[in-house]
């Protein structure tokens, strides 16, 4: 399963990318997800990290989501990197109260780089 943290602030999850990448952790491995697509882009952007986008998914959820509401496609896209329905129900809900998540798929251990 990934490692997910949330964020209230932007700036706080562009600082903790950088860290990450200063670490030697792979850009490839880390990636921003909000509830505003726009804002996803801008953060990840600003930081050289990811979204998650086709190559994360699979056709099926791909399709699926040009016709669901944004709840399902971010719940949707969370299962596609690991998560339960449980689990992606849950961060969807936080997304929806204005939280960033930063997700990363590498095997360190991440949580001691953000100490």
């Amino acid at each position: 399963m990934p490692f997910i943290k949330e964020y209230i602030n932007d700036e706080t999850v562009m600082e903790d990318v950088k860290k990450l990448q200063r670490n030697g952790v792979n850009s490839k491995d880390i990636y921003i997800l909000t509830h505003d697509d726009d804002r996803t882009s801008r953060i990840a952007n600003n930081v050289n990290a990811n979204t998650i986008g086709l190559s994360e998914q699979d056709v099926k959820t791909v399709v699926s989501n040009i016709f669901s509401k944004k709840g399902d496609e971010l719940r949707a896209k969370l299962q596609e990197i690991g998560l339960s329905e449980e689990d992606a129900h849950e961060y969807e809900e936080d997304m929806d109260e204005g939280k960033v998540l930063l997700i990363v798929t590498s095997d360190k251990n991440i949580e001691s780089l953000l100490v």
